[in-house]
């Protein structure tokens, strides 16, 4: 949703500061996990009803997950545990802020119905990150979504500054439209897979050395 000339803004700067944290004795892993702890704070001042607080340093903390990646880079120190750590823990720093929206609708006389949205937000965020994951894994493409992860941030973090009927309809927003960008990514990956079968089914079976020596071999 993000244009990419937004996003290259973003990381040009995170590049700078990448350039200056790389010349101190830290690790991309290290500033993975002061990022999670941050989210962490700013879920926990969510759960207690400090929204406009919680926004700001939940805000603060979405910096530092594009600030391990740039780090990575600028030390050259891109390895696959470091971005499945990076990915893992990304997981766990979301989930918290969810949990902490629910426990703050939990404790408001006449909030407790958002409780169920705010557990179904949870879910497609979730899915919409780990859809990806397995895709990839799988050797598909899966990029397409309304809802990725910066998006997410953002409208949280805009929710949880104007607070009241916005935060509410944040949740419900996010609820739809976080399940919806996984059923977008299900969608893609149907379809890869569905042009990989077609393309197996023309392409001619391949003559191995096996099938040649059954071919000659007298029939009883």
């Amino acid at each position: 949703m993000f244009t990419s000339r937004f996003q290259e803004w973003v990381r040009r700067r995170a590049l700078r500061l990448a350039t200056w944290l790389g010349r101190l004795p830290i690790t991309p892993n290290q500033v993975t996990v002061v990022g999670m702890l941050i989210t962490f704070s700013a879920a926990g001042l969510i759960a207690t009803g400090h929204l406009l607080l919680g926004g700001v340093v939940l805000a603060f903390g979405g910096t530092f997950d594009i600030l391990d990646g740039a780090l990575a880079r600028v030390t050259k120190r891109q390895y696959p545990y470091g971005a499945f750590f990076d990915s893992t823990l990304d997981r766990y720093a979301e989930a918290a802020v969810y949990i902490g929206l629910a426990a703050y609708f939990l404790d408001r006389p006449g909030a407790q119905a958002m409780v169920l949205p705010t557990i179904v937000a949870l879910v497609g965020s979730q899915l919409v990150s780990y859809v990806r994951a397995r895709a990839q894994s799988l050797g598909f493409s899966c990029e397409t979504g309304l809802f990725a992860r910066p998006e997410r941030v953002v409208i949280i973090v805009a929710g949880l500054i104007l607070g009241g009927a916005i935060l509410v309809g944040v949740v419900w927003v996010l609820a739809f439209l976080t399940n919806l960008t996984a059923l977008q990514r299900i969608f893609e990956v149907w379809g890869q897979a569905r042009a990989q079968r077609e393309v197996a089914r023309e392409k001619p079976a391949e003559v191995t050395p096996e099938l040649r020596r059954r071919a000659r071999a007298p029939r009883p």
